[in-house]
């Protein structure tokens, strides 16, 4: 099973046995991605899964705030007024219980695995900035390369600010330019000062390398991995 939907808890049959086995499906996939150092989608499931199962015990609720952006209020609601049914019937919530008692150590013990790769990438990540950085560093250019940088991933990216529950949060958007072979000459100065004449609207642009010590998965670990260290370092 390559994914767990978002309503697993409810949708279809409400049976220990039958939820144990659809739960243990999905961790194996998990673990096969883990094991390939792969940490997304997946990870971002767990802790969706995770955060939804703790409330839900706790709460007898669903957090609206934790389901993906592709699911509409009005789907919510339909799958909100599903549950509330359930809970109504105790012999369901019953066995409700014991799903959730079953898969939160399950999904809690697949999130620590997940937990240490993402801290050794997180470990092996090196930020710096290329040339003088400008007071105005919420957008700009990021340089991602892997190990034996041969190439790097030139993005453009732009900080965005929006208020949570709690606090301020910070999202970062990023649009890949372009991929730049590495060569001896090539420096990272010489491809800001390319971006500078090719692009005009940003004749003084923050710019960061951000560089691996390790070789990992592009897509599925280093640049989620990557984005979110940008973030609370330029957030300091």
């Amino acid at each position: 099973m390559e994914k767990l939907s978002n309503d697993w808890l409810t949708q279809g049959l409400i049976d220990f046995e039958y939820k144990k086995y659809m739960l243990l499906a999905y961790l194996q996939a998990v673990k096969s991605s883990f094991d390939r150092v792969e940490l997304y989608p997946f990870m971002a499931d767990l802790v969706f899964h995770y955060r939804n199962l703790m409330a839900v015990k706790e709460n007898k609720t669903l957090i609206r705030e934790s389901f993906p952006k592709e699911i509409s209020l009005e789907e919510f609601k339909k799958l909100e007024l599903t549950y509330r049914e359930m809970i109504d019937d105790d012999a369901v919530m019953q066995e409700l219980e014991s799903i959730i008692d079953f898969a939160l150590p399950q999904i809690k013990s697949s999130l620590q695995e997940g937990s240490m790769i993402y801290e050794y990438v997180e470990s092996q990540c090196e930020i710096s900035p290329v040339g003088v950085t400008p007071l105005y560093a919420r957008e700009g250019y990021l340089f991602v390369t892997l190990p034996p940088e041969k190439e790097t991933a030139i993005y453009r990216y732009q900080v965005s600010f929006f208020e949570g529950s709690q606090e301020a949060l910070r999202g970062l958007n990023t649009e890949l330019i372009e991929r730049v072979e590495k060569k001896p000459l090539h420096t990272y100065e010489r491809m800001k000062l390319d971006l500078i004449r090719q692009y005009s609207d940003l004749p003084n642009p923050a710019t960061y390398l951000i560089l691996s010590k390790a070789r990992f998965p592009f897509y599925e670990t280093f640049m989620p991995v990557a984005k979110r260290l940008f973030v609370k370092h330029i957030s300091k």
